[in-house]
């Protein structure tokens, strides 16, 4: 299992994981947004990782994770679990380093996600139906197979990689007073806090969920990882539970500072009108995270205000339903 993450150490070790990517990712744009600017009162500022490879930030992670296998270990072969961003990242980046790759998919996963999972070369499998359940198949597999499990965010190594964001992020603009981040494991928002409060000891994160699966928000209030029933969700990206000891939870512990949940009709809301207003994708998970920012109105007026687009991977039936319900006023 991962170790416990060490706070002090954990800055630099993100640093290092820049480093070790930059040959293979893209340094994705850190852009100043007009309408939510306006809206806001705040100079908000969007980090584009809905342009980054595989359309989400999940290659930063997977990336990073492969690049630290061992000979052995990549000839061997990984498996992973995904509802479909991690998987696709982890097929990709196997696929750039020679390295077989079995991805579990939950059996309501995204059709979309599948395929290009399947196009980036990796063997799907499904399994499971919470996101939990089949992250715990998957590693089951890895053990009885002799193969490396790459968890999507229980593991130091993807946080890292993940934490690579933080460190453009404070290259490309001035320093922030907060960073709104979806979260589902929490291994974006604990590597991108861990980098940015060393930096910017003064930003506030703020985590954004989904109502229908707020693991990690209810976890921390109570101080445990608990189990909780998650919902459909258009934020199928962070949906699901979260694995017992997972090195994300103290991380989200000491350092997100707030927790918004917002309604599947504030994310729908949202999606339709980043689209309309910026003429890019965004899925589900990128809207958990636009939305909590719409939520706090004029709060952050006058404030420089970070908004995390972690991916564009939504489905053709899943757009289409979200872009009707608007034209028909949902």
């Amino acid at each position: 299992m991962p170790t416990t993450p060490d706070l002090a150490t954990l800055p630099a070790a993100i640093a290092a994981a820049r480093e070790r990517l930059r040959p293979h990712l893209r340094e994705t744009p850190f852009a100043p947004s007009a309408p939510l600017s306006a809206r806001s009162g705040a100079h908000v500022l969007l980090k584009h990782d809905n342009l980054q490879h595989t359309g989400s930030f999940k290659a930063r992670g997977a990336m990073h994770r492969v690049l630290r296998l061992t000979n052995d270990e990549r000839a061997r072969g990984v498996v992973a679990a995904s509802s479909g961003n991690h998987g696709a990242a982890l097929a990709w980046s196997c696929r750039q380093l020679d390295v077989p790759a079995i991805v579990y998919v939950p059996e309501q996963a995204s059709p979309a996600k599948v395929r290009m999972i399947r196009g980036y070369g990796a063997e799907v499998r499904h399994f499971g139906t919470d996101g939990l359940d089949t992250e715990e198949h998957a590693r089951s597999v890895a053990l009885a197979d002799g193969l490396t499990y790459i968890s999507p965010y229980n593991d130091l190594d993807v946080v890292c990689g993940q934490g690579t964001m933080a460190v453009e992020m404070s290259k490309q603009g001035e320093a922030l007073d907060a960073v709104y981040v979806a979260v589902g494991g929490g291994g974006l928002i604990g590597g991108i806090a861990a980098y940015l409060k060393h930096v910017m000891p003064g930003v506030r994160v703020v985590g954004a969920l989904p109502e229908h699966s707020p693991v990690m928000a209810e976890s921390v209030r109570a101080g445990r990882i608990v189990e909780r029933e998650s919902f459909p969700t258009l934020s199928d990206g962070t949906a699901g539970g979260i694995e017992a000891g997972a090195v994300t939870f103290p991380l989200c512990q000491a350092l997100v500072d707030e927790w918004v949940l917002v309604s599947e009709a504030q994310i729908a809301r949202s999606m339709r009108r980043f689209i309309d207003e910026h003429h890019q994708l965004i899925e589900g998970a990128a809207a958990v995270a636009v939305a909590a920012l719409e939520h706090a109105g004029m709060r952050h007026a006058g404030e420089r205000v970070a908004v995390v687009l972690c991916g564009a991977n939504v489905s053709m039936d899943v757009l289409e339903r979200v872009l009707r319900e608007g034209r028909d006023g949902a």
